[in-house]
C-alpha cells in the first residue's frame, strides 16, 4: 500500500495486484538461434545454382554485345547517311560541270552559225561553206567529248550501231548507201544509232 493509501486506511487495490502478478512464460533459450543452421545443399541442387548463375552471366554479356552493336549499327547508319549525301553533292557538281563543259565547247559554234548567217543575208553562196564549217567544227567538239560518228556513206551496216530505214538494190550486200541521220557512239556504248538506207544485192 502506498502512504497515502495507509493514512486514510484504504486498501491500495491495484498496486496490490500489478505486484501480484506472476509471469509464467518460460526463458528464451539462447542456444536455440545458435544451433539453427541453413539444410545442406546436394550436389545436383549446386550444379542447378551453377547453372543459374552461369544463365545470368550470359544474358549480361549478350545484353552488352546486343548494345554494342546497336551503338555500331547506329554509327553505320550515319556514315552511310553521310556517304549517301557526299556523293549525291558529287555527283551533282559532276554533272554541272560536264553542262558547264559541254556548253563552253559548244559557244564557239554558235558564234560561227551567227557569222554565216550574217554572210548569208549579203550573199547567199557563202551561207553553205559557213555551215560546212560550223559542221566540222561541231564533230571536232564531239570528238573531245568521247563521241564516235558512225553510220557515213560506204561504211558496212552493223545493226549494232545502224538503224536500217530502207533497203535498196545495189553491188553489195549490207553497205550503207545514204546517211538520213548520223549515229555516235561513246567506246563500246551506243549514244544514237544511224539511220541508213541500205543496199542489198540482186
Amino acid at each position: 500500500m502506498s502512504n497515502e493509501h495507509k493514512k486514510k486506511g484504504q486498501p491500495d487495490t491495484e498496486l496490490d495486484n500489478a505486484e501480484n502478478i506472476k509471469f509464467d512464460a518460460e526463458p528464451v533459450d539462447d542456444a536455440t538461434d545458435a544451433d539453427f543452421q541453413m539444410p545442406e545443399m546436394d550436389e545436383n541442387m549446386f550444379a542447378q545454382v551453377q547453372g543459374m548463375m552461369g544463365k545470368l552471366e550470359k544474358i549480361d554479356e549478350l545484353e552488352k554485345e546486343n548494345a554494342d552493336l546497336k551503338n555500331k549499327l547506329g554509327r553505320l547508319a550515319a556514315d552511310f547517311e553521310s556517304y549517301r549525301n557526299r556523293t549525291a553533292t558529287e555527283t551533282a557538281d559532276a554533272q554541272d560541270k560536264g553542262v558547264s563543259k559541254a556548253a563552253e565547247a559548244l559557244m564557239p559554234v554558235y558564234d560561227d552559225v551567227d557569222r554565216a548567217l550574217n554572210m548569208g543575208v549579203d550573199d547567199p553562196a557563202k551561207l553553205i561553206p559557213g555551215i560546212q564549217a560550223v559542221q566540222t567544227k561541231i564533230l571536232s567538239i564531239f570528238v573531245t567529248l568521247g563521241l564516235e560518228a558512225t553510220g557515213r556513206e560506204g561504211e558496212q551496216f552493223d545493226p549494232q550501231w545502224h538503224e536500217a530505214i530502207q533497203v535498196v538494190p545495189g553491188d553489195e550486200d549490207e553497205k550503207i548507201m545514204q546517211t538520213y541521220q548520223l549515229g555516235f557512239k561513246m567506246g563500246d556504248k551506243l549514244v544514237r544509232p544511224a539511220r541508213v538506207v541500205v543496199s542489198r544485192k540482186g
